[in-house]
């Protein structure tokens, strides 16, 4: 088969295509030939900055493909399954970004007839979202349509692959979605995800934006850059809310105000997918897998998550485009190389 493979950390230029041998499914694993491959910002930082497990790593932690053959203890009728992947790559030296990989049974969701386009964008993205989503005091621990109808959530940043599935999925639960962006070009991919109301923070006053449409406040904040938001964050927030802080965008430390976040018990929640509570995670594949089944979730530009698409041996500018912020979601097709 052929992967990509990188045997130390650095630039893009270190991933490498090369000839492999087909991997055999250890207990309690599944060999998948992978069809559809999703790049994350993860992945090159992992890339650049991770020690290797083995001495050598396959990149990539999302995929969609079928299942060739099980190990030991797994159910036989798994084979032929059409599936996604998640953290295939999390602490393991077998990623996505290759013609076949190995993973335990529990990273293999069913994916149905959904495409594999979407199946390569679940994993990383969707759960980081869901936890995002259900990781407040006074919010539900999963998500169906209902679940939250009676909540306003805000998302920082709606054109980013995590800031769309949390649009996606919180349309799904019906909630109220107020999403922010910075231009009008990312208002229109925020409202084609489903968001209720967008928000461009540099033409208008997201504070005041945000009152008229939620007086007493959100219950949740989805926040991709919290060094730079936290003190709209902070005049956001309703009594009980809770702020989401799954990246680092525009900063890496924060300051807040102790007092105005006294008065409404509200909580800032971290939240990196890899190392979530097990339960959390769990509840979030269920609740992804559900979406999708109930054809809740899409991507392509019409769902507001353009895709862009690279052969595998173009693995490099594939990593590089994520690393540049491109818009939108990097996949890698891996099938036919």
């Amino acid at each position: 088969m052929q992967t990509i493979v990188y045997e130390r950390t650095g630039d893009p230029s270190v991933l490498q295509l090369v000839d492999r041998p087909v991997p055999e499914p250890g207990p309690g694993e599944v060999l998948v030939r992978v069809a559809v491959a999703g790049v994350n910002p993860t992945d090159w930082k992992s890339r650049r900055q991770q020690p290797l497990p083995v001495g050598w790593q396959t990149p990539g932690q999302d995929g969609a493909g079928v299942v060739e053959a099980v190990g030991a203890g797994v159910d036989r009728a798994l084979t032929g399954e059409r599936v996604w992947l998640w953290e295939a790559a999390w602490q393991r030296p077998w990623g996505t970004a290759a013609e076949y990989t190995v993973v335990p049974v529990r990273q293999v969701v069913p994916l149905g007839d959904a495409s594999f386009d979407l199946g390569a964008c679940l994993g990383i993205p969707f759960l980081t979202a869901h936890r995002c989503l259900t990781v407040g005091e006074y919010v539900p621990d999963t998500l169906h349509a209902g679940a939250l109808s009676d909540h306003v959530v805000l998302v920082q940043g709606g054109a980013g692959a995590v800031g769309n599935a949390a649009i996606q999925l919180a349309r799904w639960a019906d909630a109220c979605v107020v999403a922010t962006v910075s231009s009008p070009e990312k208002a229109q991919l925020a409202a084609a995800a489903g968001a209720s109301f967008v928000v461009d923070y540099r033409e208008q006053d997201v504070v005041e934006e945000v009152r008229k449409i939620a007086p007493d406040g959100v219950h949740t904040i989805v926040e991709v850059s919290a060094a730079r938001n936290a003190a709209v964050d902070v005049q956001l927030l309703r009594t009980g809310g809770v702020v989401c802080v799954y990246a680092d965008d525009g900063g890496g430390e924060l300051t807040l105000p102790i007092r105005p976040l006294m008065a409404p018990n509200a909580r800032w929640q971290f939240v990196l997918v890899y190392t979530a509570p097990k339960a959390a995670k769990a509840h979030a594949v269920t609740d992804v897998a559900a979406a999708v089944a109930q054809g809740a979730v899409r991507v392509g530009e019409a769902a507001g998550l353009p895709l862009h698409r690279f052969p595998l041996a173009q693995a490099a500018d594939a990593h590089q485009a994520v690393e540049d912020a491109v818009v939108g979601k990097v996949l890698l097709d891996t099938a036919g190389q």
